[in-house]
């Protein structure tokens, strides 16, 4: 007998509901959401497994590369797609769950998503990692600035490497806010020596890879736009066509459309966030900083019949799309 099998990832335990080939729930049960123990439940089952299904998730990447060591034929479902189809049932249990996604396994209704490879995911921990210190930052520098405004002290526009000495020059001769404004001081510093050395080590990874190399020959692409660009795609022979970069990234506007309406709104923002925010800023560093290139030039032409917000989205776009291809074809920009 064919099995479908729906596994619901938590932190703790995985719901897994298995179906036939007839949408019968032949089994439902729980194990630890540890592979040896998934492993050993699914070779537990009588029956041949034709599938595993799992929504992508934090846990799923990992699990995913384990059940299919393990010769299991697993899918990882795009997780927009399984929450609309799960939002049809009116009782939301980790059990429901589990059933909901086998039963899409089983009728094929379900968009696979690409799992990504360890050095990608590694990638990826570093520009996080790097994305949490320059928040925490950002955070405590706004918190200061809030402490002083209570007491009408104004900073105004003032130079990063500065603010430290215009914070105490502000709380001077006051020993409550020096002693307020101190420790914050203190951990500003250290989080920023933190992250002077991440970016150093992020700008040697750039240098020394030869796709990285290629996507900075592009103005306006850093360091860490091209390692976000290549972490995320991960794999350019995934893509049919360099265009579906731009739909993949959220860059592309949604449409609603249903008998005589048809409403074309802002862009999806589906998929990776990080990917389309660094992609915007490089179109936003290309257009006002960058220097001249027939790619800008085609940008500001967009601008004026467009705006400069839908210029700057469809650079954003053709970024992508010109980066994937720079990749596949291994050519630099010119």
């Amino acid at each position: 007998m064919d099995l479908y099998i729906g596994l619901d990832v938590s932190l703790a335990s995985t719901a897994i509901c298995v179906v036939s080939s007839h949408g019968k729930v032949i089994k439902e049960t729980t194990s630890p959401s540890e592979p040896e123990e998934l492993e050993r439940a699914l070779r537990s089952l009588s029956g041949t497994v034709v599938g595993v299904g799992l929504e992508a998730g934090p846990l799923s990447q990992w699990l995913y590369r384990h059940l299919i060591e393990a010769g299991f034929e697993t899918v990882l479902m795009e997780t927009r797609q399984v929450k609309g189809a799960l939002k049809a049932m009116p009782i939301k249990t980790d059990r429901r769950d589990a059933e909901g996604i086998a039963r899409l396994l089983q009728m094929g209704w379900f968009r696979p998503v690409h799992c990504k490879s360890m050095s990608a995911q590694e990638m990826r921990a570093l520009l996080s990692s790097r994305k949490a210190i320059v928040q925490a930052i950002t955070n405590l520098e706004l918190s200061i600035r809030g402490v002083l405004r209570n007491f009408g002290l104004k900073m105004g526009r003032v130079a990063k490497r500065r603010l430290g000495a215009r914070v105490r020059e502000l709380a001077d001769g006051n020993a409550m806010l020096e002693a307020a404004a101190t420790p914050i001081l203190t951990a500003r510093e250290a989080l920023r020596i933190e992250l002077a050395g991440l970016e150093k080590l992020l700008r040697d990874h750039a240098k020394s890879d030869p796709v990285c190399r290629q996507f900075m020959t592009m103005p306006g692409v850093g360091p860490i736009v091209a390692l976000t660009v290549k972490s995320a795609i991960d794999d350019p022979d995934r893509f049919r066509s360099s265009k579906d970069v731009g739909p993949w990234a959220g860059l592309t506007p949604r449409r609603e459309q249903s008998g005589e309406r048809d409403i074309i709104g802002t862009i999806s923002r589906a998929g990776d966030a990080g990917l389309r925010t660094v992609l915007y800023q490089a179109a936003m560093v290309m257009l006002n900083k960058g220097r001249p290139s027939w790619l800008t030039a085609w940008a500001w032409n967009v601008a004026k019949r467009r705006g400069k917000k839908r210029a700057t989205i469809a650079l954003a776009r053709r970024i992508g799309v010109i980066l994937h291809r720079m990749w596949r074809d291994g050519t630099e920009f010119y």
